[in-house]
């Protein structure tokens, strides 16, 4: 699954450790996110959505 949280993050200014920090991860678990090598729980997908305030479907790529 494609995923666009690398440039929502950076629109942000936020570092990957920010990021993991808003959503209750480690920093590996949001790299691991971003480059596509872990598709994310239903619960951490909805928490993604609610911190970037963005419906699931604009930051995740069923691609």
């Amino acid at each position: 699954m494609r995923n666009k949280l690398p440039e929502l993050r950076g629109e942000r200014g936020w570092s990957q450790q920010r990021l993991a920090e808003e959503i209750g991860v480690s920093r590996q678990t949001v790299i691991s996110i971003e480059r596509g090598r872990f598709d994310p729980s239903l619960p951490l997908a909805f928490r993604l959505a609610r911190v970037l305030e963005l419906p699931i479907e604009e930051i995740f790529d069923d691609d």
